[in-house]
């Protein structure tokens, strides 16, 4: 497998769990502790040894660039003032060799179809797709854990948690065969089936590696409800023809999506800078 050089960050969502205060924030933006939850994924697949950074964006997404941007009368202000360890945090949010791009999702046509969006930025190479609503803590990076595995079996990679039987129809679920105590071969994945139907409780999670082949799959993917186009179901159809592996990571997952899964993240990142 090439070099993982590029991820994808699908950030054109309402965030409508959130209202009010995602009307005019996007909710990537929203701050758990001392960071938006969209630099923590960044800083993830930076970490990953990631240099373009992909983002899909859409309507009032501009904090997003902002953030990411230089801000001259800030750090001027900031030097002014003597407050160098602040300036120092605001300018190095993004490394010198990493690059920004931007792109917009046209519509809310689904995850399958933002991710579609990157295709000729992404060009004929492996890429992450992350999530920032997952908000993973781990000692070794679950970015760089994926793309270690993915260049172990020479694969697409979907990280992968155990979750209750009765919330499988929160997430895609895998089956497969079992090739070592963290990977497993996928055979099916399914989008959100009932506890009845589910043919695991081995659950999708906002992390994946995939190979430049599933632009092809998703292109044929028909959208389903709602008029979206699924990653789930272009990944589907990707494992008919291309290995592609669930990888049980190590780390703590979030589910910042929620707003019970942000209060435990906003505590529990709290509890950890702070020493408690």
């Amino acid at each position: 497998m090439k070099p993982i050089r590029k991820a994808v960050f699908p950030v054109a969502g309402m965030g409508t769990r959130f209202l009010p205060a995602t009307k005019a924030m996007p909710k990537e933006m929203l701050p758990v502790v001392d960071k938006p939850l969209i630099q923590y994924a960044v800083e993830e697949a930076i970490a990953a040894g990631v240099t373009e950074l992909i983002f899909i964006t859409g309507r009032n997404k501009r904090a997003i660039e902002d953030h990411f941007d230089s801000n001259p009368e800030l750090e001027a202000d900031l030097q002014g003032k003597n407050k160098l360890d602040l300036l120092e945090r605001i300018q190095n949010i993004i490394p010198s060799y990493v690059s920004c791009i931007y792109t917009r999702q046209p519509a809310p046509l689904g995850l399958g179809h933002a991710v579609l969006c990157a295709a000729p930025i992404v060009g004929n190479e492996p890429f992450l797709v992350m999530l920032a609503d997952d908000l993973i803590d781990a000692t070794t990076p679950v970015a760089r854990q994926l793309v270690e595995a993915a260049h172990q079996h020479n694969g697409s990679i979907v990280a992968i948690q155990q979750v209750e039987p009765d919330e499988t129809d929160k997430y895609g679920i895998i089956s497969g065969q079992r090739i070592d105590t963290l990977t497993t071969h996928l055979s099916a994945i399914v989008e959100k089936p009932a506890p009845a139907d589910a043919p695991s409780t081995s659950a999708v999670v906002g992390r994946y590696v995939l190979e430049p082949e599933i632009f092809d799959h998703l292109r044929r993917t028909q959208a389903g409800v709602g008029g979206e186009i699924q990653l789930t179901d272009g990944i589907a159809s990707l494992l008919k023809a291309r290995d592609v592996f669930g990888y049980q990571y190590e780390g703590t997952r979030y589910d910042c999506g929620s707003k019970s899964g942000f209060f435990k993240a906003t505590l529990e990142f709290g509890r950890k800078y702070h020493g408690l």
